[in-house]
C-alpha cells in the first residue's frame, strides 16, 4: 500500500471542495452519459451532466457525436432533456433559427445576408466533445486532459472484456439521491472490510467467504475477484471517477455510479445489462430488487458516515480489505497534487484558492 492513511475528511466537505471535483477532477476523465439503446442512427438526445447540457447526436452511417447543447449564436438550448432519444433530420434553434446537421454543421442562419459583419458558417458548428462507444454505453470527455478511454478502463477490457463487449440490453435501471459525499459512498462501494458484516444476507452471498477474496490493481482501475457460488468469476471493478461494475459469471452487468451533487448529496445511478433475450421480466425485476436491497443497507451506513465526518473528525486505520479505497484515494491524491495542493493543506482558504 503506497498510501497507509486514509483522506482528510475536510476533504469531503464545503462548496469549494465539490466545484473543484466537479470542474477539476472529473476533467481527467471520460464519463458514461447513455445507454446504447438510448440514442439510435439518426436520433438525437439531450442530457445534463454535472451541470452541463449536452447534446449526443448519431448521424446516420457514422458514430455517436457529442456538442455542447447551445446555439453559438446566443447560448439557447436545442432541445430539452429527455430519457429516450428522438429521430431528428436537423437541428433547429428555436430563438432565431439557426440550424444544423446531426455533424453540429451551421446549414443556415435566418437572414443571413443582414449581420452587421460578414458571417461565414464555417465559424459557427456546435462545440464539440470527444464522444465514444465502449461496452454497453456512450461515453464523452470533457477536456483534452482525459485519460485515454482504453487507460480508464483496462482492467474491464483484459480481465471482462467478454461480458463487456457482448452486445447488452439496459433491463432496468433506478436513480436515487443519497444524503452524503459522492467521496463517502464511492469509498464505501470499494470497502470490502464491511461486506460480510453489515450484508451478510445480501450482497456477501455473491461475493462468498473473505479467505477466497482475490485483489487486483491496474493504474486506474481496482477489482475484487470472487468465486461465485454458481460458478465461475464474481467480479466487481472500481473505476475513476466514481464508478463500479459488477460482473456476474453469466455475463450480466451491473454499472453503478455516485454523481456529485451538493457537497453533502449525490446522485446514486444503477444499470443493470445483460444479453439480448437472455432474461426475462420476472427475473430482471427480482434481480433489480436484489440490488436495490443491499444499496439500501449501504445507504443508511453512509448516510450516517457523513454525520460523522464533521468536526474534527479524522478516519482511523486502514485494515488490508480496505486497499482499494486506498489505491482510488491515492489517485485522488495524485490529481490534487498535480494542481498544487497537498494533503496537508487542509484549510478551506486554501482549497477556494485552488477552485478560483
Amino acid at each position: 500500500m503506497l498510501n497507509q492513511t486514509f483522506l482528510s475528511a475536510s476533504l469531503y466537505r464545503g462548496d469549494a471542495m465539490h466545484e473543484w471535483d466537479i470542474h477539476t477532477y472529473a476533467n481527467h476523465y471520460w464519463h458514461p452519459v447513455a445507454p446504447i439503446s438510448h440514442l439510435q442512427p439518426g436520433e438525437v438526445l439531450a442530457i445534463t451532466m454535472l451541470d452541463q447540457p449536452l447534446l449526443l447526436t448519431w448521424p446516420k452511417g457514422e458514430h455517436p457525436r457529442a456538442f455542447r447543447n447551445r446555439c453559438p449564436h446566443r447560448g439557447v438550448a436545442f432541445r430539452q432533456g429527455g430519457g429516450m432519444g428522438q429521430s431528428c433530420r436537423r437541428l433547429v434553434c428555436p430563438y432565431h433559427g439557426w440550424t444544423y446537421n446531426l455533424r453540429g454543421e451551421l446549414l443556415a442562419a435566418a437572414r443571413e445576408a443582414d449581420f452587421v459583419q460578414d458571417f461565414d458558417r464555417q465559424r459557427w458548428g456546435l462545440q464539440e466533445l470527444a464522444c465514444r462507444i465502449d461496452g454497453p454505453l456512450i461515453w464523452i470527455a470533457f477536456s483534452d486532459q482525459a485519460l485515454t478511454l482504453e487507460e480508464q478502463l483496462q482492467l474491464v477490457h483484459t480481465e471482462a472484456g467478454a461480458a463487456w463487449n457482448t452486445s447488452s440490453t439496459l433491463l432496468r435501471q433506478s436513480r436515487s439521491s443519497l444524503a452524503c459525499n459522492w467521496k463517502i459512498a464511492h469509498d464505501n462501494t470499494l470497502d470490502d472490510y464491511h461486506v460480510a458484516i453489515a450484508h451478510p444476507t445480501t450482497l456477501h452471498r455473491e461475493q462468498g467467504p473473505v479467505r477466497d477474496y482475490r485483489h487486483r490493481f491496474s493504474q486506474h482501475n481496482n477489482l475484487l475477484e470472487t468465486p461465485h457460488l454458481d460458478g465461475g468469476r464474481f467480479l466487481t471493478f472500481g473505476l475513476p471517477p466514481w464508478s463500479h461494475l459488477l460482473v456476474w459469471p453469466d455475463g450480466r452487468l451491473a454499472w453503478l455510479e455516485f454523481m456529485p451533487e451538493r457537497p453533502d448529496r449525490c446522485t446514486m445511478q444503477l444499470h443493470l445489462f445483460a444479453g439480448s433475450g437472455a432474461i426475462d421480466a420476472a427475473t430482471a425485476d427480482a434481480w433489480l430488487r436484489d440490488m436495490l436491497t443491499f444499496l439500501d443497507e449501504d445507504k443508511a451506513l453512509v448516510e450516517s458516515v457523513q454525520q460523522g465526518y464533521q468536526g474534527d473528525f479524522e478516519p482511523g486505520p486502514p485494515h488490508r480489505l480496505e486497499r482499494r479505497i486506498l489505491h482510488w484515494q491515492g489517485l485522488y491524491r495524485e490529481r490534487l497534487g498535480s494542481a498544487g495542493i497537498s494533503i496537508e493543506e487542509r484549510s478551506q482558504e486554501a482549497i477556494s484558492a485552488l477552485s478560483s
